[in-house]
């Protein structure tokens, strides 16, 4: 049933929880997992555009040591691990990669009952509403899935 997991990650510090619950999921299934980082464009909206290039590469390099850091967590554990950065609305992007990778469930942080995001909503909150598959939440009190 999930022979592919995707990992969504915006490499906070709270991105290391739901990487084991991630790595957990995907070992107990002996499943391929994808980590996906998304270089969110919509913050270049209230930028000069002379900034948006060093900000975009900024955002790009963090990304990829999100990525890269999950990534090797994965390997450690035993897994089969794909990467990418992708740029664009993160929620969008994370449904759009579940579909193109035929993951069976995506692994991703929540920030829990935060007011801004109740307001505006959530990537998380967008990304359970969309998505074909069945969506993990990990709020920010969860502990490590592994022991």
């Amino acid at each position: 049933m999930y022979d592919t997991i995707l990992f969504a990650t915006d490499g906070s510090d709270h991105a290391t929880t739901v990487a084991e619950h991630a790595i957990d999921a995907a070992s107990t299934r002996d499943a391929t997992l994808h980590v996906l980082s998304v270089v969110d464009d919509r913050a270049f909206l209230v930028l000069d555009d002379e900034r948006v290039d060093a900000v975009r590469d900024d955002l790009r390099t963090n990304a990829l040591e999100a990525t890269d850091e999950a990534a090797a967590r994965a390997e450690e554990a035993g897994l089969e691990v794909e990467t990418a950065v992708e740029t664009g609305n993160p929620a969008e992007c994370i449904v759009d990669h579940a579909v193109d990778v035929d993951a069976g469930l995506i692994v991703m942080g929540t920030s829990g009952d935060d007011y801004e995001n109740n307001v505006v909503g959530s990537v998380s909150q967008r990304v359970v509403r969309t998505a074909p598959v069945p969506v993990t939440t990990v709020g920010p009190d969860a502990r490590s899935g592994r022991r």
